[in-house]
């Protein structure tokens, strides 16, 4: 039995490699999960995705299952219990930044009935399937993140910079990037 070849990022790490095979890239549609990938990529800015991913389950108990209804009710001493919680990234711009973006996300589900059915109707509900051969050529953004970028600020969001939207697009499946010799690539034997 030969062992399955994974886009290169995914390295040795057990997490790397769940997270490789389990999600990245496929389409997510709940608006619970999509807020928490979005929570999770503004994290994550000048971070490397592990540090995101050993931390996710502290990250989860701390903003109570990431329920937007909730984080968006976080007051100044909630936001002080999380500066100080050494569980998780510990930024105050990023942890206000998770309330705004909670807010934020309750209008959007107010006006379109859902988060998904906002964020995805930028691909008209289906996943870009991109045909890359190697991770160099995977862009950081494109046109498209540049644009949904631009929206979500219009809408208050906060670190959601055209990077952290194209990385949060490939997270959710709005794109697969999976390189054409990972297992997971449209076409690739499994």
């Amino acid at each position: 039995m030969r062992e399955k070849t994974r886009c290169s990022w995914a390295g040795g790490s057990p997490l790397y490699i769940d997270y490789h095979d389990n999600e990245w890239g496929r389409p997510l549609h709940c608006d619970d999960k999509l807020f928490e990938m979005l929570i999770l990529e503004g994290m994550q800015a000048g971070l490397s995705w592990i540090t995101i991913l050993k931390k996710r389950e502290a990250f989860r108990e701390a903003f109570d299952e990431f329920d937007p209804n909730k984080v968006a009710r976080y007051d100044e001493a909630k936001i002080q219990e999380l500066l100080e919680n050494k569980g998780i990234v510990r930024n105050r711009l990023k942890v206000h930044a998770a309330v705004a973006n909670a807010k934020a996300f309750l209008e959007v589900q107010e006006k379109h009935g859902s988060f998904d059915a906002f964020i995805w109707s930028y691909v008209n509900h289906a996943p870009i399937m991109n045909h890359w051969k190697t991770m160099d050529e995977v862009p950081a953004s494109t046109p498209l993140s540049d644009q949904i970028s631009k929206d979500l600020k219009k809408l208050g969001f906060r670190f959601v910079g055209s990077t952290i939207i194209y990385a949060y697009m490939q997270a959710i499946g709005m794109v697969n990037d999976h390189v054409a010799d990972c297992f997971l690539c449209q076409g690739a034997d499994a």
